[in-house]
C-alpha cells in the first residue's frame, strides 16, 4: 500500500511548524491520503469527532500539556482508528510509528 506523498509533506508541516492540531488519513483506492486537517484551535473532541463510526482511519494529534515542573510541552501520537477486525501494518503505520514518540492502536468494539 502506498503512502500519498501529501501525507508526509502535511505530517512534517504538523511536526515542525505545528500548522495543524491533527490530521486524519483515510485508505483510498490502495492509497493512504489525507481526508482533514485540523486547525491549531482545534480540540480533541473535534479530532475524536472526525473518526468515523464504522471505518478505519490513521491519524495523528499533537497534544499539548503541562508538566508537574509546570514546563509546556507537545508530543505527537499516532492513532490507528481500527473496527473490531484486525487490519495488518502498512507502510504508513511505520512511517509514523518512526516519526512520533507515542504510538497507540485504538480498537473499537461496535
Amino acid at each position: 500500500m502506498a503512502v500519498h506523498d501529501d501525507c508526509k509533506l502535511r505530517f512534517q508541516e504538523l511536526k515542525s511548524k505545528r500548522s495543524y492540531r491533527f490530521i486524519v488519513f483515510k485508505i483510498e483506492e490502495q492509497q493512504v491520503v489525507v481526508e482533514k486537517l485540523g486547525d491549531p484551535t482545534e480540540s480533541y473532541e473535534d479530532f475524536m469527532a472526525s473518526f468515523p463510526a464504522n471505518e478505519c482511519r490513521y491519524a495523528v494529534y499533537d497534544f499539548d500539556f503541562t508538566t508537574s515542573e509546570n514546563c509546556q510541552k507537545s508530543k505527537i501520537f499516532f492513532v490507528a482508528w481500527y473496527l473490531t477486525y484486525s487490519i495488518s501494518t502498512t507502510a504508513f503505520d511505520k512511517y509514523c510509528s518512526a516519526q512520533t514518540t507515542y504510538y497507540m492502536h485504538i480498537k473499537i468494539i461496535i
